[in-house]
């Protein structure tokens, strides 16, 4: 399926740190995946103070949410991160350790990047929205 997904980045747009403005998907199924959370499979929150052991954690629910459609990071054609901070280091931060994550062919895509005052598990600090274009 990655031969039918485009990645875009128009000249007259801002260069990127990665991601591209624009993805075009051609044909095919979709797969929204839920915010994946910090959550070990008790439903437990991981590193209630560690921003990267939260990421790590969020990038293997990740994993084995699109191994569950039978996709890859590649097959993301849409993602947003979530980061409770207001703190421009600590989102660069964020995106660093994503991007050179398993996850991070996920990440050259369409791409948010947002930092927010609050997410849904006390203690939480990033969570990461995917939408994949599932492969044939």
């Amino acid at each position: 399926m990655t031969e039918k997904i485009t990645r875009i980045n128009p000249e007259q747009l801002h260069a990127t740190p990665g991601y591209h403005h624009i993805t075009v998907v051609e044909a095919g199924r979709t797969a929204y995946l839920a915010g994946q959370c910090p959550l070990d499979g008790n439903g437990d929150l991981v590193g209630s103070d560690s921003l990267e052991t939260q990421i790590d954690q969020v990038v293997a629910n990740a994993l084995t949410a699109l191994a569950a459609v039978s996709a890859q990071p590649e097959h993301v054609v849409r993602s947003v991160i979530y980061v409770r901070s207001d703190e421009r280091d600590t989102l660069g931060a964020a995106w660093s350790r994503l991007t050179e994550s398993g996850l991070g062919p996920a990440f050259t895509t369409a791409s948010t990047l947002l930092g927010v005052a609050q997410l849904g598990f006390l203690g939480q600090l990033v969570e990461v929205d995917l939408t994949v274009a599932l492969p044939e």
